[in-house]
């Protein structure tokens, strides 16, 4: 996998410069997509603060609920007296292109896409109130003896409820970060570079170019993607490729910005400037995967559609029948225009949105960060979960594995403390894990003295005046020691990476350090199974460990040594057959398939750029709460329905009765009759949507 790797990654190199210019870029257009993904409404998410407007618009819809009739009756609270109605079409006009902009401009949107949905059909509704009050206004002023119902206080009530439901899905749904941002945040701001005369010079890092040489030394990040020229270390790629094991790099070899080097210290050629960099190469692939993912459309704006459509026939053709039958332009008019308003009912507005809300809330308590509403809906009938495994099913990070006696003369306790001695200092992942193991086993290393490191091989160090040493594999050979393969194949086996305790340059003992599996991911993989859907392990990784944990975890279909590139496309497979997948993982290189999938979800305890890449988080980094997502999802999804059926259902009754179906019988819809519906349907969706449960509450 290292080969293959390093070979793919030549000529790459990323700056922050590069990052911020690719933001910019991608900025405006990112943040559509995501509205997009979200739901219909969400068009306009960046159309303005949608709490300010709500606040002000309510402010602006008081003074017209209470002066203005509802849909011709006077209801009890209400009071007029002169001039009342030149200020309640001043508040209706300010409250229409302010408080209405999102939705006009939504809508807009969503005509220019041919795909109208929620923000097409609140338009329709706001536009067709306002307009054709301000008709009636002009009317009963010409005309005192022939009044003119206006439609003022459902344009304000419409308008108000409209951005109530708006803020609360807003409010609901955290907003996603800007994964280029967390991107250039994993390279250095500053880099050592070399002059011709061989002295360093400490510059930025956007003033690095192709050709330059930068010196690199043990606990550095690695600012730019290059091949070494001189010196050996052992590099820590998982942040960037997910495989956690240190890999040996030498003369020649490339390394990738943003991994972090180890013990030694490496002189590099820059090979490459600009958006060919490795991180910048995983950005597009982000940023590619969500524009096509952003074409899922939600349950919400397919109900908006239909009812758009229906509406527009049923008042048109209501228009024409009414004109041709009773040859009164003005009764005609009146009935397109009851429909049309109905069609809109205040309810439809929140049926989601609280749904949303409470999903959530009750989330949020279960440690589960919903970032995309559509994740509620699209995990439903879910039939592959992709796993990453380092950090997903295993914890991701050093731990010792083993330890094996290689000289009787010394304990387990001993060997121990004379690795911990060496290592206490260190700052690089392997001596990290050896520490915390000591900790846990309450071990105390002895004390060492004139520690050094060895470039590429490992540290030195006196102890109570023998010679000590850490060394990798490499210098075990180099030294021509003698270790029976038995004592190391169960490890190697296993992935693991093997440091060798050398005292007076004799084999003491081997540690081994590796990746650990989490203990809930067994029981969790049978979960999984027992819902009828397929786990797939995919993993940076090498196969041998690959095939070692997917053994152990009962997990049938697996993928190793693949490149962030290699996931997306993978995901992509199976999208393509038509399935519905969610992918889990917390590292750079499983943002693009966290993008791609039907669902990406993220640990919490993995890197920003992943966590912006998802559609959810798990803040626990629990692989358990997937299955508490899928039992919500589930319950979400069928409230989410129920609220549907109240909200809009009952259009299926009232639209026809507003166009004047039943009219040879004598029944005409009164409006006041489909505004107490309207109002009705609201209280139930709200109800409703407080009775979400999930299991084990």
């Amino acid at each position: 996998m290292d080969n293959k790797h390093n070979h793919i990654k030549t000529e790459h190199t990323v700056s922050s410069e590069t990052m911020n210019h690719a933001m910019m870029n991608h900025e405006g257009h990112e943040h559509h997509e995501h509205g997009h993904e979200m739901s219909g409404m969400d068009h306009s998410m960046h159309m303005g603060n949608f709490k300010q407007k709500f606040w002000l618009s309510l402010i602006l819809a008081i003074p017209i609920i209470f002066i203005s009739p509802m849909m011709g009756i006077d209801l009890p609270f209400q009071f007029t007296f002169s001039g009342s109605d030149w200020l309640v079409l001043v508040l209706a006009s300010i409250l229409f292109f302010y408080g209405g902009q999102p939705f006009l401009s939504g809508a807009k949107m969503e005509l220019k896409a041919k795909a109208p949905a929620m923000m097409t059909l609140i338009a329709m509704g706001i536009s067709v109130s306002y307009f054709y009050s301000v008709y009636a206004f002009i009317m009963n002023h010409l005309f005192p003896d022939k009044h003119v119902m206006d439609f003022f206080w459902e344009l304000a009530t419409l308008i108000v409820i409209m951005l109530l439901g708006h803020w609360i899905e807003m409010n609901a749904i955290s907003n996603a970060g800007d994964a280029l941002d967390k991107m250039a945040a994993l390279l250095p701001d500053t880099v050592k570079r070399l002059q011709d005369d061989g002295t360093e010079e400490i510059v930025s890092l956007k003033e690095v170019g192709k050709g330059d040489r930068l010196m690199i030394r043990s606990g550095d990040k690695i600012p730019a993607d290059g091949r070494i020229l001189s010196g050996a270390s052992s590099v820590d790629e998982s942040m960037v490729t997910g495989e956690a094991k240190l890999v040996t790099k030498n003369t020649g070899d490339t390394v990738i910005g943003g991994a972090i080097n180890g013990s030694g210290t490496i002189e590099i050629e820059v090979t490459g400037t600009g958006e060919s960099g490795y991180l910048s190469k995983v950005m597009q692939l982000v940023q590619q995967a969500r524009s096509e993912k952003s074409k899922l459309e939600s349950i919400s704006d397919k109900v908006a559609r239909w009812l758009f459509y229906i509406a527009l026939i049923v008042g048109l053709s209501a228009f024409l029948i009414w004109l041709l039958v009773t040859g009164d332009l003005s009764q005609a008019f009146e009935r397109m225009v009851t429909v049309f308003i109905i069609a809109c009912p205040h309810a439809l507005g929140l049926a989601i949105p609280l749904v949303i809300a409470r999903s959530t809330t009750i989330a949020a308590k279960h440690g589960l960060l919903i970032k995309n509403r559509n994740a509620l809906e699209q995990a439903n009938d879910l039939q592959y979960v992709f796993l990453d495994k380092t950090g997903t099913l295993t914890e991701g990070k050093f731990t010792v594995t083993g330890i094996s006696l290689l000289n009787q003369k010394y304990s387990e306790e001993e060997a121990l403390k004379y690795i911990g001695a060496l290592e206490a200092d260190a700052n690089h992942p392997l001596a990290a894990g050896i520490m915390n193991y000591l900790k846990q086993k309450t071990i105390i290393p002895y004390q060492a003295k004139d520690l050094k490191n060895l470039s590429g091989v490992g540290v030195t160090g006196t102890i109570d005046g023998l010679s000590v040493k850490v060394v990798n594999e490499k210098e075990v050979e180099r030294l021509s020691l003698s270790i029976k393969q038995s004592e190391k194949e169960a490890y190697l086996k296993q992935g693991n990476t093997i440091s060798y305790l050398l005292i007076d340059d004799q084999p003491a003992a081997l540690i081994a350090l590796g990746d650990v599996v989490k203990p809930q991911a067994k029981a969790f993989i049978q979960a999984l199974k027992k819902l009828a859907i397929t786990p797939v392990m995919l993993t940076g990784d090498n196969k041998v460990s690959a095939a070692a944990i997917a053994t152990y975890l009962e997990i049938d279909d697996f993928y190793s040594e693949l490149l962030p590139e290699e996931k997306e496309k993978k995901v992509k497979e199976y999208l393509d057959k038509g399935n519905k997948t969610m992918m889990v993982g917390d590292g750079i290189n499983d943002a693009p398939s966290l993008a791609r999938a039907t669902i990406g979800v993220a640990i919490g305890a993995g890197t920003d750029v992943a966590v912006d890449s998802a559609d959810v988080v798990l803040t626990d980094s629990d692989p358990f709460d997937i299955i508490r997502f899928i039992d919500l999802a589930k319950q979400t999804r069928r409230k989410m329905i129920q609220n549907l059926w109240w909200g809009a259902g009952y259009n299926i009754i009232a639209i026809p009765l507003a166009a004047g179906i039943l009219a040879p019988i004598g029944f005409i819809l009164n409006p006041a009759v489909g505004a107490i519906l309207m109002s009705l349907s609201t209280v139930i969706v709200a109800s409703n949507a407080m009775t979400l449960r999930i299991k084990g509450e």
